[in-house]
């Protein structure tokens, strides 16, 4: 008789309460790496310039600058890079998401997709915010930035993000069996991706039985595409968006499915022997 009833809200009202959820989850994953949010981000700028400039310096060394795109070489290392670090940054960030046993899970509204999506949001803000400063000083500095199809270059981007989520997924709902040993599958699957990635090469410049090391990597087919996108005198033959599509939505299937399996399994005593 006395007690309380939550007031009936409509479903218009419960998507915004989820995006506020969404928002402030984010939010927590940016200070997560450092108490000073723009340090934060000044780290993340410049965390994808080492790279950067690793790459242009490592491809001049080599002599591998021959075998690149006819156009701006800069850019030619940008589109590799940038879709390299918005890969493994979102499959880190995901993979690390609060999962079940996790302090977080212990409020009411709070879920491990939501989890997701704030520790996903939050590493593509990152990432975007440090492409487009290098971008923009870059075209402001040195060379005008001449994209044949920004739209594509776009959407192929937010595969990277959206493929890294289904990766990090799959890598999320295993930790809780056995934290230590999938931290260390993470870091060996994204420091493989350093060369698995084929971001120092061209698709269809490669041999068919050297190809074949990376068509496995959805990463390989996003670059790849991203540079037919970039340049207008590179259309790729041997790779397809579409694969990494397909890639990233099994990817998630298998992630949903495994997360829902140990939610029903997990206990917040998992981690009290180790």
């Amino acid at each position: 008789m006395f007690r309380h009833k939550p007031a009936a809200r409509s479903r218009l009202g419960l998507a915004f309460e989820t995006l506020e959820l969404v928002y402030h989850i984010a939010i927590r994953n940016l200070r997560r790496t450092h108490n000073n949010a723009v340090l934060g981000l000044v780290m993340s700028i410049v965390q994808s310039l080492i790279m950067l400039l690793v790459m242009f310096f490592m491809m001049q060394l080599f002599g591998m600058r021959r075998i690149a795109v006819r156009g701006d070489f800069m850019l030619y290392v940008m589109s590799g890079v940038f879709m390299f670090m918005t890969h493994i940054k979102t499959i880190r960030a995901v993979s690390q998401a609060d999962g079940p046993t996790s302090q977080m899970m212990m409020h009411a509204p709070m879920n491990p997709v939501i989890s997701i999506m704030g520790a996903a949001l939050a590493s593509l803000y990152q990432q975007t915010l440090a492409a487009a400063s290098i971008l923009f000083v870059y075209h402001a500095i040195w060379n005008p930035v001449v994209i044949e199809e920004p739209v594509g270059m776009l959407g192929m981007y937010l595969l990277s993000w959206f493929s890294g989520i289904g990766i990090g997924m799959v890598f999320m709902s295993a930790r809780p069996w056995q934290p230590e040993l999938v931290m260390i599958i993470v870091t060996l699957y994204t420091r493989a991706n350093v060369i698995a990635s084929g971001k120092m090469v061209l698709a269809n410049n490669l041999a068919s039985n050297r190809r074949s090391w990376f068509d496995w990597n959805p990463l390989f087919h996003i670059i790849d595409q991203t540079r037919g996108f970039v340049f207008l005198n590179y259309t790729p033959r041997y790779t397809s968006y579409e694969y990494a599509i397909k890639y990233a939505l099994v990817c998630i299937l298998i992630g949903l499915m495994a997360e829902f399996f140990t939610r029903q399994h997990a206990s917040a005593s998992w981690g009290k022997q180790r």
